[in-house]
């Protein structure tokens, strides 16, 4: 599985992005797939995850409430809308594919480029 990140950029405080995966293979669908985050200076911090079925998903702590993760298996697609951007959400977004819904980045097996997103006050 191939992935790309896409719609990352420069919002102020309060604004909303949404981001795109788009993913190559005939078996994305079986895939669970994750996004996760990196900032300068710190590990790679879970976001979001869900099943292949989509029926399944998990967000961090820091972005429940806020954040949704969707995806459309015709499409191969996976997004994360990301509404009520704080300051401290500025990081370079990845997504992941893996064969379960997992937090810990080891358990994706594939990942993408990744795409910035940076928040400014």
């Amino acid at each position: 599985v191939q992935l790309v990140e896409s719609g990352g950029g420069l919002v102020q405080t309060g604004g909303s992005l949404r981001l795109s995966c788009a993913a190559s293979g005939h078996t994305f669908s079986t895939y669970s797939m994750g996004w996760f985050r990196q900032a300068p200076g710190k590990e790679r911090e879970f976001v979001a995850a869900i099943s292949w079925s989509g029926g399944i998903y998990y967000y961090g702590d820091s972005v429940e409430g806020r954040f949704t993760i969707s995806r459309v298996n015709a499409k191969n697609m996976v997004y994360l809308q990301m509404n009520s951007l704080k300051t401290e959400d500025t990081a370079v977004y990845y997504c992941a594919a893996g064969p379960n819904v997992r937090v810990s980045p080891v358990e994706y097996g594939y990942w993408g480029q990744g795409t910035q997103v940076t928040v400014s006050s």
